[in-house]
């Protein structure tokens, strides 16, 4: 690919999309926002209104088969992902696909094979491991700053009772452990590297077919892990990693720069603390460069398919007690 923007397109005019992924995606450097395609021209427009000349393509396909798009973003609803994904790499599209990236391992396995059929990059929109701070999380463990890891604890929650919103509606892949649940896990497993041994317990509840809260615990080697999603509680949202020889602690670990600032703290057992914060960082802006580095050069993606696919058999196991 030559040095000259990287030109995506959107498929669909998803809310998020205009909030974050757009913004970031005409923000990235070596990136720019070229269209989007949508039935509603209304909805376009206010894409247009930060992404000067944006094109509009009044569906999926034309937008596929646009010659001046080099790479697709995928805001649909999770149940479109890997249908639209794999049509995005048969037209010759890199595509990055907002999580959760398949509804299950399979989903993801057929998305795989297109990838490798294709040759062309494909990858979870697992934006929170582009954020520095996680990244700090992730070097003090590997430093051995907390000595041996003993157990992640993990809570995301939010209230939304819409039974409009995508979020609550089953037949398109709603609920809880999809939504946030990714984060929740997907965390842990990327600061550690680690993948579980087994599940020890997971307790679900229901309403209208979605999973409204979800506590799991999961043995892993060395150390346990407990975390819950809740989508009918209170906001709340932070990670910790307690070792024998101190703590680190993520009080805005998912939405950070929204909930609260991005903060790493690391305690250590003579009752000192050491803050860490980083102001001012969009993590969106973030994984659209690095996907872009991705496509440039020889560099690797830090959230490829295969670590999409490890989070989702996690997903899997503790739906499966539903």
């Amino acid at each position: 690919m030559t040095d000259s923007p990287i030109r995506w397109g959107i498929l669909g005019a998803a809310n998020f999309a205009l909030k974050h992924m757009g913004p970031a995606l005409h923000a990235a450097s070596g990136a720019e926002l070229a269209a989007v395609a949508s039935s509603s021209a209304e909805k376009v427009a206010k894409f247009a209104q930060f992404a000067p000349g944006l094109r509009h393509h009044d569906s999926y396909d034309a937008l596929l088969d646009d010659p001046e798009i080099d790479a697709v973003y995928i805001p649909l609803p999770n149940h479109l992902h890997v249908e639209w994904g794999i049509k995005a790499l048969e037209a010759g599209k890199p595509v990055l696909i907002e999580k959760p990236v398949g509804m299950n391992v399979a989903e993801i396995d057929r998305l795989i094979a297109a990838r490798d059929a294709a040759g062309l990059l494909a990858a979870e929109a697992f934006m929170i491991i582009h954020h520095p701070q996680w990244q700090r999380a992730k070097a003090l463990l590997e430093s051995g700053a907390i000595g041996n890891l003993c157990h992640v604890n993990a809570v995301f929650s939010y209230f939304n009772d819409d039974a409009g919103n995508i979020r609550n509606q089953a037949d398109i892949g709603g609920g809880g452990l999809r939504d946030i649940g990714c984060y929740v896990l997907g965390g842990a497993r990327y600061v550690t590297g680690q993948e579980p041994l087994s599940l020890d317990y997971a307790r679900i509840q229901m309403q209208d077919g979605v999973d409204v809260f979800a506590d799991m615990g999961f043995a892993f080697e060395g150390f346990t892990f407990q975390g819950y999603t809740g989508t009918r509680m209170a906001p709340r949202q932070e990670v910790h990693f307690h070792g024998d020889r101190g703590v680190i602690s993520l009080s805005c670990p998912f939405n950070a720069g929204v909930f609260d600032q991005a903060e790493v703290v690391l305690s250590r057992p003579d009752l000192t603390r050491e803050v860490m914060r980083f102001p001012g960082v969009n993590q969106y802006v973030r994984q659209v460069e690095a996907f872009g580095r991705a496509l440039r050069s020889s560099e690797s993606y830090a959230w490829p398919l295969e670590q999409a696919r490890g989070l989702q058999a996690m997903i899997d196991q503790v739906l499966a007690r539903a």
